[in-house]
C-alpha cells in the first residue's frame, strides 16, 4: 500500500512539473511578437539611418568621442547591428575595431593598453566588436587567463571606464542577449551556408558545451562592471530585426544632436574641350561582361 502511495504521488508530482511547463510555454508563444514587416521594417530602418547620418555629423563638428561597446553570446547578432549602423556613415569618422588574438608583445603589456591605442580622437565614433570585455567572457570561461588574473580585470575595469568617461569619452555598453534555442537555430544556419561558415568559430563551437559556465561568468561581470557612470544595456536579439531597430534608436537618445546635414550642392557644369581625342579602348584592358 506504501509503495503504491508514493509511486501515485510520484506521478501526480509528474503530471503537475508537465502541466507547468506547458502553461509556461502557452505563456512564452502568448507574449511572443509577431515578425515585423518587411516594409515596416526598411521604412523604419532608413528613417534611423538618416538620423545617424545626423547624429555622426553633430559628433564632428562639436570634437565629440563616442565609443560603443557591442558584447553578448555567440551568434546574438552583434555584427548584424553593427554593419546596419555603419553602412551608412562616414568610415573617416565611425570606423569598427574587432581585435583579434592578442600577439605575445601584446600579451605582456597592460591588459587594456592594445584598446587604449583604438580609442577616439575628436570627432570620432568607435564601434568596438567585442572589447575588454574578453578578459571577463571567453578568456576565463575557456581558461585563457588566470583567476587572478580576471579579479584584477573586475578592481581595474570600473576605475578604467570612469577614467574614460571623465576624460569626455561617451561610453556605451551593449549585451546582447539570445536565448539557448535561437543560438542553436543561428549555428545550425551557418554550418549548413558556405557563405555563412566564417562566421562559426572553433571557439564557437565550443563554447555551446559551456553555456551555463558563460551565464555565470556574464552574471559575475555585470555585478562588478554594470557601473553608474557606464551602466549596460541589455538587448533582447532573438528577433534580430527589433534588436537592430531598438538598439538604433537607443544609441541616438543617448546622444543629444542637431541636425547638421549639409546643404544640397550644385555640381557645376562639366568641362567641354573639342579638342580632346580619348585613346583607343584598344589600348585599354576590361573586366568580360560575363552578366
Amino acid at each position: 500500500m506504501a509503495k503504491k502511495k508514493e509511486k501515485d504521488n510520484k506521478k501526480h508530482a509528474k503530471e503537475n512539473n508537465d502541466l507547468k511547463t506547458a502553461e509556461k510555454a502557452k505563456d512564452i508563444e502568448e507574449v511572443k511578437k509577431p515578425r515585423l514587416e518587411k516594409d515596416f521594417y526598411y521604412k523604419e530602418l532608413g528613417r534611423l539611418q538618416v538620423e545617424l547620418v545626423k547624429m555622426l555629423e553633430w559628433v564632428k563638428s562639436k570634437g565629440l568621442k563616442v565609443v560603443v561597446i557591442f558584447e553578448g553570446r555567440d551568434a546574438a547578432g552583434k555584427g548584424g547591428v553593427i554593419k546596419t549602423i555603419t553602412e551608412s556613415l562616414n568610415p573617416r569618422v565611425c570606423r569598427i575595431e574587432a581585435l583579434g588574438t592578442p600577439t605575445e608583445k601584446e600579451k605582456s603589456q597592460w591588459y587594456f593598453q592594445r584598446y587604449v591605442a583604438r580609442l577616439p580622437a575628436a570627432g570620432e565614433m568607435v564601434l568596438f566588436d567585442r572589447s575588454w570585455y574578453n578578459r571577463a567572457g571567453v578568456e576565463r570561461v575557456m581558461g585563457f587567463c588566470t583567476e587572478e588574473e580576471v579579479q584584477e580585470f573586475f578592481r581595474s575595469c570600473p576605475e578604467f571606464e570612469r577614467i574614460l568617461v571623465r576624460s569626455g569619452i561617451i561610453l556605451v555598453k551593449y549585451w546582447f542577449s539570445v536565448s539557448d534555442e535561437e543560438q542553436e537555430r543561428r549555428f545550425q544556419d551557418r554550418l549548413n551556408d558556405p557563405t555563412k561558415r566564417w562566421k562559426l568559430s572553433p571557439m564557437d563551437v565550443q563554447s555551446r558545451s559551456k553555456w551555463v559556465e558563460y551565464s555565470k561568468a556574464k552574471d559575475e561581470m555585470f555585478a562588478h562592471t554594470d557601473i553608474k557612470q557606464a551602466c549596460w544595456y541589455v538587448v533582447n536579439a532573438d528577433d534580430k530585426k527589433r534588436a537592430r531597430l531598438n538598439c538604433i534608436r537607443h544609441l541616438l537618445s543617448l546622444i543629444p544632436y542637431q541636425d547638421l546635414t549639409p546643404e544640397k550642392l550644385e555640381l557645376p557644369p562639366r568641362q567641354i574641350d573639342n579638342t580632346y581625342v580619348r585613346p583607343p579602348i584598344t589600348d585599354q584592358t576590361f573586366v568580360p561582361d560575363m552578366y
